[in-house]
């Protein structure tokens, strides 16, 4: 380490003082670079279980071992489940109406905030009971997802799901800008 005085009264510390310095900040830029990537990784495994249809092929998890057992799940047109309880019977209700889905990976967006809280949005594509759907096919079609999610110790603990839920586009003569 070099001390050198700046002017009255001033010390500034260079070389190894800087190197020190540099160090521990560039170690706490990637420990926080870690729980991100680890926040997106456990987001990831869930979506992978969903396609899988219930274990996520990258992590084994089972899909409601993703999630804490107070977490809250939004989905539209079903509500807010609150706990393991609901969140079971949510996923029951919905997947029920579902033959497979795919989610397109290469694709997503994530909107990492540097806490708990981020968002992905992407595209898929399946099968609903009512019929096939594919993102983009048409434009104002299913397929397109946003997922806000908070992760606390590994763990999902809220994720509110935001996508149009008439995944076979049946439900069109509501809206007079949707041409047939």
């Amino acid at each position: 380490m070099t001390e050198t005085t700046t002017g009255p009264g001033r010390r500034s510390v260079i070389a190894g003082g800087v190197a020190l310095a540099g160090g521990a900040a560039l170690a706490t830029a990637a420990q926080a670079q870690d729980a991100e990537q680890a926040r997106k990784d456990i987001a990831e495994s869930y979506l992978k279980a969903l396609d899988a249809g219930g274990t996520s092929p990258t992590t084994g998890l089972g899909l409601f071992e993703h999630f804490t057992e107070d977490a809250e799940v939004y989905f539209p047109k079903w509500g807010v489940a609150r706990g393991m309880d609901q969140i079971v019977q949510m996923f029951t209700d919905v997947g029920g109406t579902l033959n497979s889905i795919t989610h397109h990976y290469d694709g997503f967006t994530w909107y990492m905030t540097g806490t708990d809280r981020f968002a992905v949005e992407g595209t898929s594509e399946g099968s609903h009971r009512d019929g096939p759907w594919m993102a983009g096919e048409p434009d104002y079609g299913a397929g397109r997802f946003c997922d806000c999610f908070e992760v606390r110790d590994g763990k999902i603990a809220r994720l509110f799901i935001y996508l149009d839920p008439d995944y076979a586009g049946q439900d069109t003569s509501r809206y007079g800008w949707i041409e047939s």
